[in-house]
Parts: C-alpha cells; structure tokens; sequence
C-alpha cells in the first residue's frame, strides 16, 4: 500500500503558522471580514499552505478509521479516501483552492463532524488550534516563550 497522510504522521508545524492560520479560521468564522484581512495581508501567500496544512490535521485523524479487529476493513480504506479526497479538492478544487473556501470548509468539517449537537464551532475552533499549538511547541522548543 502507498504511503499516505494515514500511514505517514504529519509533522508538527511552526507554532507561528499554528497561530497564523488559527486567527484567519476564527476571523472568518465570526464574521469579522477586517481581521481575516489583515491576517492574511501580514501572512502573505503562505497562508494558503498554512490553512492545507491545518485541514490536513482537523481531516485525516478525523477520516482515519480505526481496523476491525486489528485489521482494515473496508470502511476504515473508505473514511481514510474521503479525507484524502477533501484535502485534494481544496487542494485544486476551483471553487475551494482559496483561503477564504480552505477556511469555510474547515469550519463546516467542524460544525458538522467535529461539534456536538449544542456545542460551540468557536470553541472546538480553540481547542484544535490548542492540541496544534502544543505540538508545535513540542517540535520547536525554541519558540517558547517564559511567562
């Protein structure tokens, strides 16, 4: 079988871009149009492989189905393809290939998926932009700071 996101763990992105990419999905996702703009001013173009690389993080653990007895059945293949498939649309998919559609799908991946029937997207939002943020740090010592 080919290597693939699912086989191959991700590596930890720079607690920067972590943050970067973070404050344009919130912005976006509260409405607030002036901070996404200005987050993506001072991030410039990378900020289109920041928010792959964070829709690469929120998919494929999510998509990545556990084995049935220890062996891959085929719905755990299925789950691990659509996730793929998500991030290859927003990769080159014309309607989604921009920061503002990577960001949405993000937040409604989410809101559908990730949060509870009464639960709050901001909220889950933070708590992923959190479990990133200590990774990072974890990966990259170097930029931590001393309260």
């Amino acid at each position: 079988m080919p290597e693939n996101t699912v086989t191959t763990p991700l590596a930890p992105m720079d607690p920067q871009d972590v943050a970067d990419a973070f404050a344009y999905i919130r912005a976006l996702q509260a409405g607030d149009i002036d901070t996404a703009c200005a987050v993506a001013d001072d991030t410039g173009p990378e900020l289109h492989r920041l928010l792959l690389d964070v829709a690469a993080r929120v998919f494929i653990p999510i998509t990545a189905a556990d084995d049935h007895d220890g062996e891959p059945c085929a719905h755990s293949f299925l789950a691990a393809a659509l996730g793929r498939l998500l991030l290859e649309l927003l990769c080159h998919g014309a309607c989604l290939a921009n920061a503002p559609g990577i960001a949405d799908t993000i937040t409604r991946f989410t809101d559908s998926i990730l949060t509870d029937e009464h639960g709050d997207v901001a909220d889950v939002l933070r708590q992923l932009e959190a479990a990133g943020m200590k990774q990072a740090m974890e990966a990259h010592p170097a930029h931590r700071t001393t309260a």
